[in-house]
């Protein structure tokens, strides 16, 4: 397994997905467009509302999945990372991913209190392509 193929694979995507945990503990999954910054495969930006079902729940319990995937023709290729989410209402992060589109979701702009940025910080994950999977730790 080749770390920078994994990145070079993630680069790709065009869809993601998050896991949070709710108050009974069970995962919840929801598809997210892809990150909007992202550094190797230590951390991930999304951006969401701060008002969100998941905000509360990476509030009270930071541990936290991400997972990509590309189902071609024959070939299926996933990769999952472990690790935590951060919910972050700083400035200085809120411009840093901003997209001028953003406004048709934020009325009042970069400013909006109910923009937020959701950093992933990766521990580990696994690979999986080909029918083998391979678990990895990030360094």
């Amino acid at each position: 397994m080749n770390i920078s193929k994994i990145e070079k694979f993630i680069s790709k995507q065009k869809v993601s997905f998050i896991c949070s945990i709710d108050d009974e503990n069970y995962p919840n999954v929801k598809a997210m467009l892809k990150p909007r910054k992202r550094n190797g495969l230590n951390e991930f930006y999304f951006s969401t509302n701060t008002s969100s079902m998941r905000v509360k729940q990476y509030l009270k319990n930071p541990n936290a999945s991400i997972y990509f995937y590309h189902k071609g023709l024959i070939k299926y290729v996933g990769v999952m990372l472990k690790g935590k989410m951060e919910v972050l209402t700083d400035q200085d992060t809120k411009n840093m991913i901003w997209r001028k589109g953003d406004a048709m979701f934020y009325k009042k702009g970069v400013t909006d209190p109910d923009y937020c940025v959701l950093k992933f910080i990766a521990a580990s994950g696994r690979y999986y392509c080909d029918l083998k999977t391979e678990s990895f730790e990030i360094k």
